[in-house]
């Protein structure tokens, strides 16, 4: 069996407009690809050609995107409403709207059961069960009979997650799900696909704007710019490989270079970013700080952190400065 479990390579857009053109890219099985870009690069359309779902917002869609040698474009409305869910699952941005208000936490999951399995829904309570303890929800009866009015945001984002896996996919496309969280939440998030990622072989598309988050998480990065990918780098070292001045944009708004705050970062001590006593956190803060004040190319004054210039930079101004 090959490794290589989805390949892109579509255009993509609603009318005469033209949002994505000559989007390429691979996954391979088990694989985590981030995929980053400004408010307005094409994200969104992307996720909704991927899930074959661009018609229903009354878009147009041309080229292929093969799920395990399958191309979803091409097939049937029916035979794509088999693989949403079971093959290829969607976290979206918005739990809140994601979610049915008039129906339970239980409700939902019973429905997503009954759209892919041919058993009762008896034998979803030991999958709801194990599916709740690994999002670290509570598996009672009496909180999966609250509806999503009744539960937080976070508690709303583990329950999609979880949705999602019901099925366990063999592809999750997180589609900006940390945006609405608070930071301590944003974490448990990040792990929470890191560890479906770990435990299941789930392969993951991590869409953000957020570039930190999909350091943190992934293993290559896909930068999309004016519906197009500018690169798509490795994670480690991306900062000496980064050409694309869209890549470099974004590297420029870190405090510090990538390799930097990713050590920092995944040992719980990027700031803001800490669950857990708040003395502690001060404490693990002040130590980053201080790992940053000794960094090279970072500037640390009136208590702020200017952004980071990566080499690239470096050495663009240094050639302005001699060709003046």
């Amino acid at each position: 069996m090959s490794d290589l479990l989805l390949s892109v390579n579509l255009d993509a857009g609603y009318g005469d407009q033209r949002v994505l053109g000559g989007v390429q890219f691979e996954l391979q099985r088990g694989e985590r690809l981030g995929l980053v870009g400004t408010s307005g690069a094409g994200k969104s359309t992307l996720v909704l050609a991927l899930m074959g779902l661009l018609p229903w917002r009354r878009g147009w869609t041309k080229g292929e995107v093969l799920l395990a040698g399958q191309n979803i474009l091409s097939i049937k409305e029916r035979d794509a409403r088999r693989l949403r869910g079971k093959c290829v699952a969607l976290v979206p941005q918005s739990p809140m709207s994601a979610l049915n208000g008039a129906l339970s936490l239980r409700a939902h999951f019973e429905e997503a059961w009954k759209a892919h399995e041919s058993g009762t829904s008896s034998q979803l309570g030991p999958r709801l069960k194990e599916l709740m303890c690994q999002v670290h929800l509570p598996p009672e009866d009496s909180f999966l009979a609250r509806k999503p009015g009744e539960v937080s945001v976070g508690q709303a984002q583990r329950a999609v997650i979880a949705l999602a896996l019901l099925h366990r996919p063999a592809l999750l496309i997180a589609d900006e799900p940390t945006s609405a969280l608070d930071p301590s939440t944003q974490v448990e998030i990040l792990h929470l696909l890191r560890q479906a990622n770990h435990d299941d072989g789930t392969t993951l598309l991590y869409i953000s704007h957020d570039l930190l988050s999909v350091l943190q998480l992934c293993q290559r990065l896909a930068v999309l710019d004016k519906g197009r990918i500018a690169e798509c780098l490795p994670v480690s070292g991306i900062s000496q490989q980064a050409r694309h001045p869209a890549t470099l944009a974004l590297l420029r708004t870190l405090p510090a270079p990538p390799e930097v705050l990713l050590e920092h970062s995944m040992a719980r001590v990027y700031p803001s970013r800490v669950p857990g006593d708040p003395a502690s956190i001060r404490t693990q803060n002040q130590a980053f700080i201080e790992v940053l004040r000794e960094t090279p190319d970072v500037a640390y004054a009136g208590g702020g952190l200017r952004p980071y210039r990566s080499p690239r930079d470096a050495s663009d101004l240094e050639g302005a400065s001699h060709r003046r």
